[in-house]
Formats: C-alpha cells, sequence, structure tokens
C-alpha cells in the first residue's frame, strides 16, 4: 500500500542540512518523547497498516458476492460466478441453471467483481479483460416469444490470443455438432481432441469429425448454441465434463462469436432455433428413390465387356431372387469402364488426385458438362459425388483463399451437385439441408461397436436433427472393410434397422451371407419398408418443408421434461406416429422399451397389445426374425 506524501516528506528531510537554521531556544511545554513511546506509536501503525490490508483483501475474496447479475432478460439472466469463473444462465427465480459457460480464456486471472461497462444500456454488457480481450454480451429478440437470446462476443485485442469457452455438461445432454466415426447419442458421451471444426477425411483422420457438420447444439434444458457461420473454430469434447469452443491462435485475431438461446424446453428450443438453420426455402430430393433398394456390385473388372456380362448376370440372380425392383450402383473404376471415357479426375482413394477449383466457373462449367455427359450415356437413375471431405490447406499447411475457407468448398460443391436435379448423393455436407441432395453415410465396421451396427440409431439421429432427413445409410453389414458379412445374426439386426430409414442399400448379396430362409427374409423387409415406411417418410417430409421439424426423431421429442429420454440412443420415432426398438446388442433376444409421451398410448404391432405413453416395458422378447415396433393409438 502506498503512501502518497513518502516521497516529499523525505524531500524536507534532505534540504532541512542545505540551509541552517539559527538557533532559537523555547519551550513547547511538551516533553521529549522517549524510546518506549516511539516504539509503542510504531507497532500501532504496523498493526492499523496490517488491518487495513486484511480488510482490503477480506473485501476482495470474502465478503465480495460470489456472484452478480450482468444481464437481466424477462425470463433469465447472465450471471457472473467468481469462483468457477463461469457465465451462468439461470432463470430470473436462480431456481433452473440452463448452461454454465466456463470461461477459459484466462485461467490463470482472478476476476472478481465483473462491471459492465455499457451500464447505460440495460440489454448490453461489455468488459474488458486485463486488456487481453473485450467481451460484448448483447439481448437478442428471440424467433418467438417464447425464446430469449443472448449474442455472446470475444474479441482478442493482440495477436496470439486464443479464446475459450467451456458449455458443462452437468445436468445437461447435448445434441448437434458434427458426426464422428463411432457416432453417439447424446454428444457427452463423445471424447475428441481439439481440432479444426471443419469436414474431415476419416479414412486419412479417423479422430476427426465426419460428414454431417453443423455448427449448431442443443442442451436438454431447451438451450441452443449457434456458432456464427463465418467464424472459424474449433471444437473438442471431454466426455461427461464439457464441449469447448475456441478461436485459432494467429495473427488474423479471430473472434469467438456465438448466439445462445433458451426456451421453454429442448423439443421448443429446437423447432424454434435449430429446425431453421437454413434460412433458404427448402426442398426435396426425388422420392422415388425412397422404395428402390440399392445393390452395390462392385465386383473388379478389366474391360467393359466383361463389366457388362457381370452387370447382367447380377442383375438376372436379383431377378430370379425377386429382388430384381431396384438399382445397381457402381464404383468409379466400372463407372468409367461403361462409359468408355478418361476419368474425370484421377483416381482419389488411396492414391494422388486432383481437387477441382469450385472458385473458378471454366473449371466448374467443365465439370459438370462432363457429369452430365456420362449420366446421360449411361442413363443412370442417379450420381454420388465423393471426394470433397478433408480440407487441403488445412493439411498443407497453406492460407486458403477467403471463399475457400473452413467448409466452403464442401458448400460450393453441394451446390453444384444439386444443379443436376433432385437424384444427387452426395458424401459430405454442411450448411446445405435445403437442398434436394441424398446424403451417402459414413461407412461403417462389421461388427456390433459404435463404429458398427450400435452406431446406426445415433447417426441416424443425429443427420435428422440437422436436417438432413434423406440419408443413404451404409449397406446392410457394413462396407468399411470392403469385403463380403458371413455373419447371419448381424445381418439380420443391420437389416431390420435399415428397414425403417429412407433407403435400403446392400453390398453382401443375402445368397452369400446366409441361409435360404434369410433372404425370404430380406424379401420380406423390403416389402415390408416399401409399404409403410416410405408413405410415412413422404407424409413427414411435408412438415420438414414447412417447419423444418426432423423426419427421423428422438424420444424427447415427444417428452421434452422426461430426463429418461435424453440418453436413450436404441430406439428413434418416424414423425410422431411410430416408434422402432431395434436389438442392437449380440445375442439379446429380449430389450427394455420406453415409451414417450404422456398422455399418449401405443399399440404394439406384433401383439395388439396397449400401453400408456411414459411405460417402460422391461425385458420384451424379440426373436431373431422380429423387431418391435409401436404405432400412436391416439
Amino acid at each position: 500500500m502506498k503512501l502518497c506524501f513518502t516521497d516529499s516528506f523525505q524531500f524536507l528531510l534532505r534540504n532541512r542540512n542545505q540551509s541552517p537554521i539559527p538557533e532559537v531556544t523555547w519551550d513547547s511545554g511538551l516533553k521529549e518523547m522517549n524510546e518506549t513511546w516511539k516504539g509503542a506509536i510504531a507497532c500501532l501503525g504496523v498493526a492499523v497498516f496490517f488491518v487495513m490490508t486484511i480488510g482490503i483483501i477480506y473485501w476482495q475474496v470474502v465478503d465480495q458476492p460470489n456472484k452478480n447479475w450482468i444481464l437481466r432478460g424477462s425470463t433469465s439472466g447472465l450471471i457472473w460466478e467468481r469462483k468457477s469463473q463461469s457465465l451462468v444462465l439461470q432463470t430470473l427465480s436462480e431456481e433452473k441453471t440452463l448452461v454454465e459457460i466456463n470461461v477459459g480464456n484466462f485461467p490463470d486471472m482472478e476476476q472478481p467483481f465483473v462491471k459492465n461497462l455499457c451500464w447505460l444500456n440495460k440489454t448490453e454488457f461489455c468488459y474488458t479483460w486485463d486488456a487481453t480481450a473485450d467481451l460484448e454480451i448483447s439481448l437478442e429478440p428471440g424467433p418467438s416469444a417464447g425464446t430469449e437470446c443472448y449474442r455472446i462476443n470475444w474479441t482478442p485485442l493482440h495477436c496470439k490470443v486464443t479464446l475459450k469457452d467451456c458449455f458443462s455438461m452437468t445436468n445437461v445432454s447435448w445434441y448437434g455438432g458434427a458426426s464422428i466415426r463411432a457416432q453417439r447419442w447424446p454428444l457427452n458421451n463423445v471424447n475428441t481432441k481439439s481440432q479444426p471444426f471443419v469436414i474431415s477425411n476419416l479414412t486419412k483422420n479417423p479422430t476427426g469429425y465426419g460428414s454431417v457438420l453443423e455448427k449448431y447444439f442443443l442442451g436438454s434444458t431447451g438451450v441452443t448454441v449457434t456458432v456464427a457461420p463465418d467464424v472459424p473454430i474449433s471444437l473438442s469434447v471431454e466426455s461427461n465434463r464439457h464441449f469447448c469452443l475456441e478461436s485459432p491462435s494467429s495473427i488474423s485475431m479471430f473472434p469467438l462469436q456465438y448466439m445462445v438461446c433458451i426456451s421453454q424446453n429442448i423439443t421448443s428450443a429446437h423447432q424454434e432455433v435449430g429446425s431453421q438453420l437454413s434460412e433458404q426455402e427448402r426442398r426435396l430430393p426425388n422420392t422415388d428413390i425412397l422404395g428402390l433398394p440399392i445393390w452395390r456390385h462392385y465386383k473388379a473388372a478389366d474391360s467393359a465387356a466383361k463389366m457388362e456380362r457381370g452387370l447382367r448376370s447380377f442383375f438376372n440372380r436379383l431377378k430370379r431372387h425377386h429382388l430384381g425392383e431396384g438399382l445397381i450402383a457402381l464404383n468409379e473404376h466400372s463407372t468409367m469402364l461403361l462409359s468408355n471415357a478418361t476419368p474425370l479426375l484421377t483416381k482419389w482413394k488411396g492414391q494422388f488426385s486432383v481437387r477441382l477449383n469450385v472458385t473458378n466457373d471454366a473449371a466448374r462449367n467443365w465439370y459438370m458438362d462432363r457429369v452430365s455427359l456420362l449420366w446421360q450415356r449411361l442413363g443412370a437413375q442417379y450420381v454420388t459425388f465423393e471426394g470433397a471431405e478433408g480440407n487441403t490447406f488445412a493439411e498443407q499447411t497453406v492460407q486458403p483463399p477467403k471463399e475457400l475457407e473452413g467448409d466452403k468448398y464442401i458448400g460450393i460443391f453441394a451446390l453444384m451437385a444439386a444443379t443436376l436435379g433432385n437424384s444427387t448423393i452426395i458424401s459430405a455436407v454442411t450448411r446445405s439441408n435445403h437442398l434436394p441432395l441424398f446424403i451417402q453415410m459414413t461407412p461403417l465396421q462389421s461388427d456390433w461397436s459404435y463404429a458398427g451396427l450400435k452406431g446406426i440409431i445415433p447417426s441416424v439421429l443425429h443427420y435428422s436433427l440437422l436436417g438432413y432427413n434423406f440419408f443413404i445409410p451404409d449397406a446392410v453389414g457394413g462396407t468399411l472393410a470392403n469385403e463380403f458379412l458371413t455373419e447371419e445374426e448381424l445381418y439380420i439386426r443391420w437389416l431390420q434397422i435399415v428397414t425403417f430409414l429412407p433407403v435400403m442399400s446392400f453390398s453382401t448379396p443375402p445368397w452369400v451371407c446366409c441361409d435360404k430362409w434369410v433372404l425370404n427374409l430380406t424379401r420380406q423387409y423390403i416389402q415390408r419398408h416399401q409399404d409403410f415406411v416410405v408413405p410415412l417418410i413422404v407424409k413427414f417430409s411435408k412438415e420438414w418443408l414447412s417447419w423444418g421439424y426432423p423426419i427421423f426423431r428422438p424420444l424427447w421429442w415427444l417428452s421434452p421434461n422426461d430426463p429418461v429420454t435424453f440418453t436413450i440412443d436404441d430406439e428413434f420415432l418416424i414423425g410422431d406416429e411410430v416408434l422402432i426398438a431395434p436389438i442392437t446388442e449380440q445375442g439379446q433376444v429380449q430389450r427394455d422399451i420406453y415409451l414417450p409421451g404422456e398422455g399418449l398410448t401405443w399399440m404394439d404391432t406384433n401383439t395388439a397389445q396397449v400401453f400408456d405413453g411414459g411405460t417402460l416395458i422391461r425385458n420384451y422378447s424379440v426373436s431373431l426374425v422380429e423387431v418391435p415396433v409401436f404405432v400412436k393409438a391416439s
């Protein structure tokens, strides 16, 4: 503690000897202070100084409130919590915490009491963190009367500042973000290191982010987090603790910008915010493909003649087994052989390739002309675009041009694919859920893990939540191993799941995998898909067109305040009408089934038995040839 008069007092003492003062004899009436009194006075001064110091420290650390409101809306508000260094979004009554945001930007700094530098404006909060970064928070109007939003903007004040905010998973289940190799639902069960939040080529980077990605996160408390689309970020997830948004540390001084909105519950939050991720008019892809099973024919051949003979033989076999109504998918090599054309690009899977410059009009026109010509020459029903995954600039540590930063390449590629019509399949998308495209799901392992069969339903829920309802699941049995499946039980359980998805896809023909009775079962499930599932998808696609609601829905869609539904990852809904609860564990012949929706009733299609919503059916018996399906009875 500095005393402002100390230096002046010393100056007077130093000058006392420079000009002698005449001696004068006078008596003040006071006795000269002895050494005992001098010591007492000194001790008293030290004691006063000590008490003052302790008082200041006590005020800063103990007596000061642990938290203070920094911004209030009509139903919620933001609190600064000193001990945890967190922004906490709570209801005004403080009865419910909606989300806790740990400010990880300055871990070594103590911010005892945050004062609003924009105090004249009741809808804004401003603060400067030790000349390192500016924080601005503004209360924004929500998309509806029941939604409040807070725009949070961190701006670095000098180079090489990393901005990082972490969102707690305590009492909150999170969804959205990006697909991954072994998909989980919710996001709380994921572990990923901090890396750029862009679509990766999972073949090269198995721990990266996969083919469907949006800067949107949804919490079970009715909270959404939407990151500004053109702001580059990295994302890390620490299982059951938090996920963190982080700005890149660079000379470009990137900000960290996102919007936090709160609504009545998780379903209304997604309806009002997540369903409107794209502000453009939504268009349907060609729904005629839904009823046509896709048979992958990737058999190697060294000439067009051999390829044609192989295709004819394969088609005749499908027809002989009454499986001929469908589509045959060819890989790049077979397509080139049959078209008698030079490849559009050099091979890209496992070999060097050339990436199309999508920002060049001449290059785009040349490419699309070649694709159109190829399509017409083969008389194809659809065309698949692959190879947009990954970021060539990031892989080679090259600064991209502004028009190709982040995932903009994939966005432009999707727009190009959509110009060919509504019978186009693409393997990676972001910010494109309004386009009339089918999305090819990531290849899966041929096993029962989350990288295999168990990851199908979490992927379905993830894709549909982000607005990508028209997807083609990986072929029955998985294709990552690039070999035929021979495990009968895995084949059947996989078949049962994809029956209730948009398109049924096969790589291993049933006559190769299994006994003859499985071939008959496959035929039955294909028929069930065409007669029962496709009409449901077409029906609920109208809701998606009008309101952006997912077609394939999690159970919390009907029970948004029921914590039981937040972590169920092996059941799903088609619209509000049908619940599917397949077997996902090897050797399992019974399972527990939860029926959502208090006040609703559900009918078991296998037994015609009726159950109330909110019921947990324990040890429901499921034979190898069955899949539990419930339809809403009221």
